[in-house]
């Protein structure tokens, strides 16, 4: 008789030696492993084996020895038969493209689920795995965050990606969700470098505007912001002028601001966590120097660039040493990074919050528009909007489990 391929499903009560006896029998009728999969919710187990069998007559004694193997353990066996052209078609999809939708839920996941899940089989995607990443969620506990992490694995050639992005853009801003959609690569599960914006990203203030205030020259540095947003002025240019009304200030209040910064929520478990897995780290920012070295030195960041006022006798004289870093010197500071850690560009990480950020994430492997404003999130490929900076770690593939090892 031919050889058979048969599919043989196990479900039921999880128990300890379950897979021993079921891959004794196999080997016991020279059954080949041609894939295998499993999973365990609850103590209820879906497990599931494809097989190759030397010829049909023993597919037929199998069949026999796994249903006294189902009367034993109390499970659920089953077994039928695949034909060889099903089972060709099934092989060949393996070369298929595959993506990964990261998910970041709280509230109604349930809506979500069904949301994105209609999407990737409305855009001709199919689902492979679900993993969730966040910790298994409390009952009875109605303050404790309800947050649901999950990565989905779809597979298939996808027409338009673009349109793909915008329905998940659409569902997110309906349903309050966080998602990023990236191809599965060998560089996604490799990242070694995370590039940071500072102000309003690493830390909850734009330090310019909070010297101004502070100096009494509020109103004015914010008049050059505007004009710089319509457009009047580049950004090397506003900055300069905007320095300029900081002549005077005491040095002791850049001090003072730098060392009152509170951190954005999840930046110092981030931070801690990509030290504990051995990834680099910079600050690249059109905010101050100073700043970008205390934080620096208190959250262990490798590299920073940002501009540098000049000081004079304790007194800021309104001068910027250097090169002004603008949009474009950003993303150049991420390649030069790169280059001299020997990361490829697919290996890095960046994540900022404003339009002057774009040409960095757009450099980046994986760009995180970070709380952003409108322009950056339509933009930007990925978008937290709803969770704290330690969420980028879930879009690189880490899970609650991880990353609580890694903090101790």
């Amino acid at each position: 008789m031919a050889a058979e391929i048969a599919l043989v499903t196990v479900s039921g009560k999880d128990q300890p030696g379950l897979m021993s006896m079921l891959t004794s029998l196999l080997a016991r009728y020279q059954a080949q492993v041609l894939d295998i999969g499993q999973a365990a919710i609850q103590e209820e187990l879906a497990l599931g084996l494809l097989v190759h069998l030397p010829d049909g007559g023993e597919a037929g004694r199998l069949r026999g020895a796994l249903d006294a193997l189902a009367a034993q353990t109390g499970a659920l066996v089953e077994s039928r038969a695949v034909s060889a052209d099903d089972y060709r078609g099934w092989a060949a999809g393996s070369g298929q493209p595959r993506r990964v939708i990261t998910l970041l839920m709280r509230g109604d996941a349930t809506a979500v689920l069904s949301a994105v899940s209609s999407l990737t089989h409305r855009h001709g995607l199919n689902i492979d795995t679900v993993r969730r990443l966040s910790g298994r969620l409390p009952l009875g506990e109605p303050a404790a965050p309800k947050r649901l992490c999950a990565e989905m694995r779809v597979r298939g050639a996808l027409a338009e990606p673009a349109a793909l992005q915008a329905d998940l853009m659409a569902a997110a801003a309906e349903l309050a969700f966080d998602f990023s959609l990236h191809e599965d690569t060998v560089f996604r599960r490799n990242r070694r470098l995370v590039a940071f914006d500072m102000d309003s990203t690493l830390i909850g203030v734009e330090v310019m505007d909070e010297l101004a205030r502070r100096h009494g020259v509020g109103r004015e540095v914010s008049a050059i912001t505007r004009r710089a947003m319509a457009g009047e002025m580049d950004f090397k240019a506003s900055f300069r002028a905007r320095a300029a009304l900081l002549a005077g200030m005491p040095a002791a209040t850049l001090h003072e601001v730098a060392d009152t910064a509170v951190l954005n929520p999840g930046a110092g478990r981030l931070l801690k966590a990509l030290r504990h897995f051995g990834y680099r780290t910079a600050i690249l920012s059109g905010g101050f120097q100073y700043v970008g070295e205390r934080l620096k030195a208190r959250l262990g960041i490798d590299y920073v660039f940002a501009n540098e006022l000049e000081v004079k006798d304790g007194l800021v004289t309104g001068q910027v040493r250097g090169e002004i870093i603008d949009a474009e010197r950003k993303a150049a500071l991420l390649r030069r990074i790169a280059q001299q850690e020997g990361i490829r560009l697919a290996q890095t990480i960046a994540v900022g919050d404003g339009a002057n950020d774009l040409p960095m994430l757009s450099a980046a492997g994986l760009g995180v528009a970070y709380h952003a404003k409108p322009v950056v999130r339509r933009t930007a490929s990925h978008a937290i909007s709803n969770f704290g900076l330690d969420s980028v770690l879930y879009l690189m593939g880490f899970s609650d489990r991880d990353i609580d090892q890694a903090l101790g």
